[in-house]
């Protein structure tokens, strides 16, 4: 770094600290009692807490709450922050105030670089936002939608099986995480692009790559007047990935366009389709200044695409890791798929419904590993009074759902244990109205795919674990599988899962 940056950045640092100097002075002796914060660690100036927050802040936000609370206020940077860390306390903030806490915090780089201000996971709460919502929910991820896209799931599934048995036919170890990236891949590009990839691009490696950069910590984010400054280079990151997302995104929109052109009376429309018969359009008849152009359309995209396969993979991924280091509910699972499926057939989605074992293992690997540990900040709308304490307008709030699923005092001291029959008789779901398990959010801005999301969990596992017996590459054992996460805007394990096929069923 040269001397001039220097000098404009200690020139800053020392203008931030006399601001902050006079904020001190200047704050009334007094405060009433609705107008105290929630406890919390001092912060520092300028930074605040965030030298607190470790390689992957979902756990040490939760060794913080531990001391200070399951409602704790903390100052990442400059930006007010409230981290939400039991059932009560989420209940709160997602249920009984839904409606303060609706909204997203603004991130102008995020904005900048990925539409975030078009799309429906980072916008914010309003009329543009249930507008695009009901779009998305009616179009792609309504029930009846969702079960129209039935022989397109199965598609997918049977080639990875089919995949997979020839690697059992070779007795070759597979990178089981990459072919089951793959495929759900390929399911999210057939039900909203209404085509396969066919490697014409890596769509999965950019969408990867965009969350990789997207959720990596940014100063900036937290101490806007460094912005202008780039000191970590993320500004310039987020416009390389940006270049590349918009170069595929424009690309796919083009090839609609083409072939539109073409499309015979028989011709189902897919999603892109319905959104680009929607161009220079009010989004909804209720909001007619929101028309709908190109930039809206590749914000939706992204938003569906990146939420379709990505949770999804890395749902699976954690979950039969988690099933081939527990041999015992493995073997159970396996028995209740013999007992209801049979032997000589794969697993249809008419199955799902009865393999009560199956849904109790979704539920225990999400409790242990959801894949979003830190739900998408919310952001107070106006100023609230929570137990008592006070939370001022435009706070962060940030619900920490991987310490509520840890919390002994919720699911006994084997809260850290991979055990599928806690479920068994405790009625509780993942759909956002137990707040004890809140995998896909909740209230308002609860995860709008949940349907969708579940059975194409639900539908690749089963196969995993029915049509094949596993076994670990020669000298591991289940215990030495690894199961370390790597920390960005979802957690995916950090390592791939190899194991070795053996095909069982008699067809």
């Amino acid at each position: 770094m040269d001397s001039s940056a220097l000098a404009i950045i200690l020139s800053l640092l020392f203008t931030a600290l006399l601001s902050f100097a006079a904020r001190l002075l200047l704050l009334p002796s007094g405060r009433s009692h609705r107008q105290r914060l929630p406890p919390g660690p001092l912060p520092l100036p300028i930074i605040g807490s965030l030298h607190l927050l470790g390689d992957l802040p979902h756990r040490s936000l939760r060794c913080l709450s531990a001391r200070y609370g399951p409602i704790m206020s903390i100052r990442l940077g400059l930006v007010p922050t409230v981290i939400v860390s039991s059932p009560e306390a989420a209940r709160l903030f997602l249920g009984t105030h839904d409606a303060v806490f609706a909204s997203r915090p603004r991130s102008p780089e995020a904005e900048l670089d990925f539409y975030t201000t078009k799309g429906l996971v980072f916008t914010e709460y309003g009329p543009y936002w249930r507008s695009v919502r009901k779009l998305c929910t009616t179009h792609l991820l309504s029930g009846v939608r969702v079960r129209s896209f039935e022989g397109v799931r199965r598609e997918e599934a049977g080639e990875l099986v089919a995949s997979l048995r020839e690697a059992a036919a070779a007795c070759k170890a597979v990178d089981l995480s990459t072919r089951v990236a793959r495929t759900m891949e390929e399911m999210a590009c057939r039900m909203i692009l209404g085509r396969s990839t066919d490697g014409e691009h890596d769509l999965k490696g950019i969408i990867q790559e965009a969350a990789r950069v997207a959720g990596a910590f940014n100063l900036a984010d937290f101490v806007p007047f460094l912005r202008p400054l780039d000191l970590q280079g993320s500004t310039r990151r987020f416009k390389a990935i940006r270049r590349s997302v918009d170069k595929l995104l424009e690309k796919i929109i083009d090839d609609h366009v083409r072939d539109a052109a073409y499309y015979d009376s028989e011709h189902q429309e897919d999603f892109i389709d319905i959104l680009l018969s929607m161009m220079n359009q009010p989004i909804d008849r209720r909001e007619e200044k929101y028309i709908i152009d190109r930039t809206n359309i590749k914000a939706i995209i992204l938003d569906m695409i990146s939420g379709s396969f990505e949770t999804s993979s890395t749902s699976i991924d954690w979950a039969f890791s988690e099933l081939m280091r527990n041999p015992q509910a493995m073997a159970r699972l396996q028995e209740e798929l013999e007992t209801v499926v049979g032997l000589t057939r794969m697993v249809e989605e008419s199955d799902l419904s009865k393999l009560n074992y199956l849904d109790m293992v979704v539920k225990e690997s999400m409790r242990l590993h959801p894949v979003i540990p830190l739900l998408v900040p919310r952001e107070s709308m106006e100023d609230a009074i929570i137990n008592e304490r006070f939370i001022p307008k435009k706070s962060q709030i940030i619900v920490n759902i991987w310490a509520i699923g840890r919390d002994p005092s919720v699911w006994s001291e084997n809260a850290e244990e991979f055990v599928p029959e806690r479920f068994a008789d405790n009625g509780i779901d993942v759909k956002g109205h137990h707040f004890e398990l809140l995998p896909f959010g909740s209230g308002r801005r609860g995860c709008p795919g949940i349907q969708l999301g579940l059975i194409q969990v639900k539908l690749v596992l089963a196969q995993l674990a029915h049509c094949f017996k596993w076994e670990l590459p020669k000298g591991m054992v289940p215990s030495d599988i690894d199961m370390s996460e790597r920390f960005g805007l979802s957690v995916p394990k950090a390592n791939h899962l190899f194991a070795v096929p053996t095909y069982r069923l008699l067809v």
